[in-house]
């Protein structure tokens, strides 16, 4: 199972210096760098697409991704254009996580309708796929149509997780607010469906890192492909938390 980190904690307090960050984290080992699209919640996640732009300038090779962009909260045309702009910096390392959101505050600092974001997702997505695979469609035509698409993830549960399996590249798990064994089953659900790349991730890492191993050993055991850790402040170094997953 490959290892990632986030380049932003999800609590209070300024996010690390992106640049320098992606730089350690790559240093030490990590094998992807993240972000979580979130905005008004009180603390300080950098736009998505401009700390992804920072870490694919100052690393090489790594991959890079957002875990999650909510679909709903932008114009498909704006998306697309931030996708195909990140695609011009990063080139084929880019891994695109998309999700219909989840928390309230977000939609309301943006004046988006938090009720109608599964439907809202739904209608956008597919045009948000076009518009990065063509570089255009009927309405807007935002350049040329770029050599590779970056693989889709959907980052969801319920019955999405089946969805994930058959409409996308892969699943993004959240492992902030559920526990292991909510995952773990949801997981056997994804593959039961036949479904490809799975990913958990936002998995938060404080002090205690004893927990933490084991609930990476037994992710690689379930069958992830991937985790993803978010390191909050004043944990453990990023040489520390590597080591959990020799």
């Amino acid at each position: 199972m490959r290892l990632g980190a986030t380049l932003a904690h999800l609590s209070p307090g300024p996010p690390p210096p992106t640049a320098e960050w992606s730089r350690r984290l790559v240093g030490a080992g990590f094998e992807s760098l993240w972000i979580h699209q979130v905005i008004g919640r009180g603390y300080l996640v950098p736009d998505p697409f401009v700390a992804l732009a920072v870490a694919a300038s100052v690393t090489e090779g790594v991959e890079i991704g957002t875990a999650t962009v909510q679909v709903p909260l932008h114009h498909p045309a704006a998306l697309a254009h931030k996708i195909l702009s990140l695609m011009a910096v990063c080139g084929d390392r880019l891994t695109l996580g998309v999700s219909p959101g989840s928390t309230e505050v977000d939609f309301a600092t943006l004046d988006r309708d938090h009720a109608a974001r599964f439907r809202t997702f739904r209608e956008n997505l597919p045009r948000v796929r076009d518009l990065i695979t063509r570089g255009g469609d009927a309405h807007a035509d935002l350049g040329p149509a770029p050599a590779r698409v970056p693989p889709i993830l959907l980052g969801s549960w319920g019955r999405n997780v089946e969805r994930a399996a058959r409409e996308f590249d892969g699943w993004l798990a959240s492992g902030y607010r559920t526990t292991a064994d909510q995952i773990v089953e949801a997981h056997e659900r994804f593959r039961a469906a036949g479904g490809g790349r799975a990913i958990v991730c936002a998995i938060p890492v404080g002090d205690d890192l004893g927990p933490v191993g084991d609930q990476l050993r037994r992710y690689a055991d379930a069958g992830f492909d991937d985790a993803v850790v978010v390191i909050e402040p004043d944990g453990p170094s990023p040489e520390q938390v590597r080591a959990l997953l020799p």
